[in-house]
């Protein structure tokens, strides 16, 4: 097996990383997926990417059918609308990875092209993203951790992957227990991620503040309680895996981001995916349930709706 053709889907902070690292090697053909608007605005305006124009090829859904490997860095509340396109591109043999946030980007593409087209995967960049430019420090990146969920398929498509990030820039890494690492990156998001959202401030403040601190505390000992009902052994994850890429005290994480930005966040991927999966394990879920109504009242006030005068 060999990976040639490969299609991004989403060239934001995540996207933007695989790009980077994918353009970089030779005898392969990458492009990004979009269409009318968005399509025309890559190919006239590209993509800045830590201070560099790329001129990616774009192509739409039908024009990159039947590529060999999709890889999914959408925002999560653009998945769902999303799957009808993904549909269109894979075929019998296309492998998808979801380098998305959160716990249930592979469940909710396997419901509609079937699980055995997945290999399950875990993205840690720390990366500022302003319109169509985005920075992160290459060095610091942790990048790209991937496996199978089921073992008994072996490591055809796992080594296909590896020789295929070999020779570029991204960091990479192969794991026999990528579900572990999957949560563990879910227990550091929740808690780093949302905290600092509503209170608006760096990530210096869970060293310097045991109010902040107690929030992320409080935040990551709900998705434990959730992981292990789930039967997911966090300590089965590399111990390289329990903290992020390496950033400043000032770093301010993707759902800041978006609020500065005045955009909607990814909350019902974080707080909210925690409160639904609380309620159907009877696990009470109280912080998890308060962060997301307060970043969901953010993003309102963000929409104009509190400008009473």
């Amino acid at each position: 097996m060999k990976i040639i053709n490969i299609a991004i889907m989403g060239a934001g902070a995540v996207g933007g990383y695989m790009l980077w690292g994918l353009s970089q090697k030779k005898d392969i053909n990458v492009c990004v997926i979009a269409d009318g608007e968005r399509r025309a605005r890559l190919e006239k305006d590209g993509l800045h990417i830590n201070n560099e124009q790329y001129f990616p090829t774009v192509k739409t859904p039908a024009e990159a059918e039947g590529t060999d490997l999709l890889i999914v860095a959408l925002k999560y509340n653009a998945l769902r609308p999303s799957l009808d396109d993904i549909g269109q591109i894979v075929d019998d043999h296309t492998i998808v990875m979801s380098v998305m946030n959160g716990v249930d980007s592979e469940e909710i593409i396997a419901e509609h092209i079937g699980e055995e087209h997945l290999v399950y995967s875990v993205m840690k960049v720390a990366s500022h993203r302003n319109g169509n430019r985005t920075a992160f420090d290459p060095e610091t990146t942790i990048g790209i951790i991937y496996g199978e969920r089921c073992l008994e398929r072996g490591n055809e498509r796992i080594n296909a992957i590896t020789e295929l990030f070999t020779g570029t820039e991204l960091h990479f890494r192969e794991s026999d227990v990528i579900m572990s690492e999957i949560w563990t990156k879910f227990r550091l998001n929740t808690g780093l991620n949302l905290g600092q959202a509503m209170i608006g401030c760096g990530r210096g403040a869970y060293r310097d503040s045991e109010h902040a601190a107690f929030i992320r505390d409080k935040l990551t000992e709900e998705v434990d309680a959730i992981a292990a009902a789930k039967g997911i052994d966090l300590s089965l994850a590399d111990k390289t895996s329990l903290s992020g890429s390496k950033v400043a005290d000032s770093a301010r994480y993707s759902t800041l981001q978006d609020l500065d930005a005045g955009r909607h966040t990814e909350i019902d991927m974080f707080s909210g995916a925690v409160v639904r999966m609380g309620e159907e394990l009877g696990i009470p879920t109280p912080y998890s349930e308060m962060t997301y109504h307060l970043i969901k009242a953010l993003e309102e006030k963000n929409d104009g709706m509190f400008d009473y005068e």
